[in-house]
């Protein structure tokens, strides 16, 4: 019984992210967001956390501060007049330090892992250019980092439970 209720488990999850994440793939293009595949990454955090739908809000918050912080990060290096190793380590260190202090403060708003891995979506996507280039480039990605966590994170965990449910009936 044990390994028919593990096989459930798993065709039900390879049909759910099967489904449901290709939609997501096709249709942002559509909605104006070029980097579709964040929601992947966003989703893959989210499932390593356990499914927890009670840390999708400050998850998806600790994800739009780390799209933030990016930004803001690559500002001041655009600022700074250093080396450049000199100030990405400085921006980095300090950056990275007071994220830590504000998330973990604030650990019933942010969820400080989802803020580090957003920060560092946020500047492989984003640190080749300059602030002024963006435009609205830190807003898709936002978009697609909330849509990995409440359309393809927990949008597959339910269809699964759904899929489940009926097939116990």
């Amino acid at each position: 019984m044990e390994k028919r209720k593990k096989k459930v488990q798993i065709l039900t999850l390879a049909f759910g992210i099967a489904l449901l994440p290709p939609i997501w793939a096709v249709a942002a293009p559509y909605l104006g967001i070029s980097v579709g595949s964040v929601a992947l990454i966003c989703a893959g955090l989210y499932v390593a956390n356990g499914n927890q739908r009670k840390d999708a809000i400050k998850m998806t918050a600790g994800f739009l501060a780390g799209d933030v912080w990016a930004v803001l990060a690559i500002w001041v290096m655009e600022t700074l007049s250093f080396q450049p190793n000199v100030e990405l380590y400085v921006t980095l260190f300090v950056m990275g330090g007071i994220a830590v202090l504000i998330g973990e403060t604030f650990s019933a708003i942010f969820y400080t892992p989802a803020w580090l891995c957003g920060w560092a979506i946020g500047l492989t996507i984003m640190a080749p250019g300059k602030v002024e280039g963006m435009g609205m480039l830190p807003v898709q990605i936002g978009a697609a980092m909330a849509a990995g966590v409440f359309y393809v994170g927990v949008g597959v965990d339910a269809f699964q439970k759904f899929l489940i449910r009926l097939m116990e009936k």
